[in-house]
């Protein structure tokens, strides 16, 4: 009786499936088209050129690719001397001294050490010497001491500075000799002034 009820099931669906191969079906892109053997035709999207990313494009000849260093958390960086990089980024720990246009101090990041740069962005800890040419920005998070010159300041509330403090103009004006009161009262200038030479 089992084997008339097998034939009678293969006549009337000739390709028995079990669950495995209809649970195949279901997730199958292709569909139950496919499983049951008819033709399907498949649509292959055209592959578009990727467009180039700006900071991923490649430098042409006379053009410097910016450099970049990360310093990843947990990583402690001593005694060294970064040259040559663009940006800095610095999530774990550094005891350096460096020349860079841009440095990111994360807010578990500490740099320590004598740092000239064009722009900082600081969200974890700064202890040493700091000049920063253009634009100094703490955050909330961020710490800095030490003896610090800036061209611009920004202090996001709660951010912490400390130490010898002074902006660019101050500091270079300082060392500059200031002019007498008594001589320029009197109309003498400050600066001998240098004849021609005849």
């Amino acid at each position: 009786m089992l084997d008339n009820f097998r034939k009678r099931e293969l006549q009337l669906n000739p390709r028995v499936q079990s669950s495995y191969s209809r649970l195949q079906e279901a997730l199958s892109p292709l569909g139950a088209d496919a499983a049951r053997g008819e033709a399907v035709k498949i649509e292959v999207p055209k592959a578009n050129s990727p467009v180039p990313r700006e900071d991923a494009k490649s430098a042409g000849p006379g053009e410097a690719t910016p450099s970049r260093l990360i310093v990843g958390p947990d990583i402690k960086l001593k005694g060294a001397e970064i040259t040559d990089c663009d940006t800095l980024i610095v999530e774990g720990r550094v005891e350096a001294s460096m020349d860079s246009r841009v440095i990111q101090i994360s807010e578990r990041g500490v740099f320590a050490g004598k740092a000239g740069i064009d722009m900082a962005e600081i969200r974890g800890r700064f202890e040493g010497e700091l000049t920063v040419r253009k634009h100094l920005l703490i955050c909330s998070t961020g710490k800095v001491s030490g003896k610090i010159r800036y061209g611009k300041l920004a202090i996001e509330e709660g951010g912490e500075i400390s130490g010898d403090i002074a902006a660019l103009a101050d500091a270079q004006s300082k060392g500059a000799p200031r002019p007498d009161p008594a001589r320029l009262a009197a109309g003498v200038p400050a600066v001998p002034a240098v004849s021609p030479l005849t």
